[in-house]
Formats: C-alpha cells, sequence, structure tokens
C-alpha cells in the first residue's frame, strides 16, 4: 500500500516545514509489502546471472588491461623510459 507523495513539495512554498511524517510501523509495513511484490529468481536463475556477469567484469577488465599496457607501452616510446 504505497502512498503517492509526488507534488506535494511543489505545492508548498519553501519557507513551510513538511508537518505530515511516515511513522516506523507504517514504513515497515510499507516495505514488507513491496518487497512481496518482488519476483525473486529461481537459484538456477540466479547462478546464472552472477556467471554472466563475472564473465563479463572478466572481459572488460582483460580489455581495460589491454589498453593500458598499449598507452603504457606508447607513452614510454615517446617519451623515452627505461
Amino acid at each position: 500500500m504505497a502512498i503517492d507523495t509526488r507534488g506535494e513539495t511543489a505545492d508548498k512554498p519553501s519557507g513551510e516545514k513538511k508537518t505530515k511524517r511516515t511513522s516506523p510501523a507504517l514504513f515497515y509495513r510499507q516495505v514488507v509489502a513491496e518487497l512481496r511484490k518482488v519476483i525473486w529468481p529461481t537459484r538456477k536463475e540466479l547462478i546464472s546471472y552472477t556467471i554472466v556477469v563475472l564473465v563479463f567484469v572478466l572481459l572488460l577488465v582483460g580489455i581495460v588491461s589491454a589498453l593500458d599496457a598499449l598507452f603504457t607501452e606508447g607513452v614510454l616510446r615517446i617519451f623515452g623510459g627505461a
């Protein structure tokens, strides 16, 4: 049971403070209600998503490392290095 609060601050003058606060109990109930709406991945999906992310990260690490080595070699050739 989410409460739509968009536009409330736009209607009030800038000097006026917000008087309405959400109690911790209401906040907790809203969080639990939102978490119940989430479609959680199965164990198989979670493992496959994790593998995809790890492979992608390793691929990008390889590309960045290769570019770093290439630029390092170029700078050393241009400016001379030991």
